[in-house]
């Protein structure tokens, strides 16, 4: 669904303070894939995000989506909006409306929607962030900070994008909004595998619990393009750029260090569980 090539983005071009921070990007993302965005502060993960439903504009390359190149003069950039759902960091802060209904209703509503398929979203969109019909009649305002998350996340997802991308979804949330967030993420996009979910975080343990795929940029470059595994077990280049890898695999390397002959490429602690539960107890098994 998603296609970007040779995309550069340049600030300010022309001016005293021209820089370019987007270099030759290009990667793909699958339908119904479940991507992270990762690297280190400054690297270009949210300038890049930014360009994937519009609201910024390449210097150069090309973006497809579901067939379609935003970046073309024709393009129907209402369109893309509507299909392309990106969530940014603190979200909550942008709730505004009297009730969660009605914030929840907003995208909708400026669709033009009639009041049935109005509500009919707003339902679907609350159910899936797991928030209960009795909190829509109440202020956004006096909801906890997990919950003002799942509430602007739905007012992205009452326009049904296929494309969801989500800036930092965890920033500033307690461990326990932390993991309800988390876990409905997941969940929302089980149930709905035809979605395309992209979230940009630089918690290495949120990646391994949810991404399929990792993109992983350097000063505005794709250094890494692949999957998980793949991926955490290039632990010593992750570490020359800034970044780091879950606990878990960095304790397997440790293992490695120390003269054990195990598979690096362990990034979970329920893969973890098994493999070690093979290689000590001499058994296949989930515990340990």
């Amino acid at each position: 669904m998603i296609s970007v090539k040779n995309l550069n983005y340049t600030y300010q071009p022309g001016m005293p303070f021209e820089r370019q921070a987007l270099f030759d990007i290009s990667f793909e993302i699958p339908d119904g894939d479940f991507a992270a965005i990762i690297g280190h502060t400054g690297s270009g993960k949210s300038t890049l995000i930014q360009h994937l439903n519009a609201l910024v504009k390449p210097t150069s390359g090309s973006i497809v989506i579901n067939g379609t190149d935003i970046v073309e003069k024709d393009a129907d950039l209402k369109k893309v909006r509507s299909e392309v759902g990106l969530v940014f960091q603190y979200p909550e802060y942008q709730l505004f409306e009297e009730t969660v209904y009605r914030d929840i209703a907003f995208g909708p509503r400026n669709m033009g929607l009639s009041e049935a398929e109005i509500k009919e979203r707003v339902l679907e969109a609350a159910g899936l962030v797991g928030l209960s019909e009795d909190l829509l009649g109440k202020s956004p305002f006096e909801l906890s900070g997990g919950q003002k998350r799942r509430v602007a996340i739905a007012g992205v997802l009452s326009m049904r994008p296929k494309v969801l991308i989500l800036d930092e979804p965890t920033a500033g949330l307690d461990p326990h909004g932390r993991d309800e967030i988390l876990g409905q993420i997941s969940r929302m996009h089980k149930e709905h595998g035809d979605m395309t979910i992209i979230f940009v975080s630089h918690s290495m343990e949120d990646v391994a619990k949810l991404a399929q795929h990792i993109i992983v940029l350097d000063h505005g470059r794709v250094v890494m393009d692949g999957e998980v595994a793949e991926i955490f077990a290039r632990g010593d280049e992750l570490s020359k750029i800034g970044l780091d890898v879950p606990e878990i695999t960095r304790l397997t390397y440790e293992l490695i260090a120390r003269g054990v002959d195990i598979r690096p490429d362990i990034y979970t602690v329920d893969f973890a569980k098994r493999i070690y539960a093979e290689l000590f107890l001499g058994r296949e098994g989930t515990e340990c």
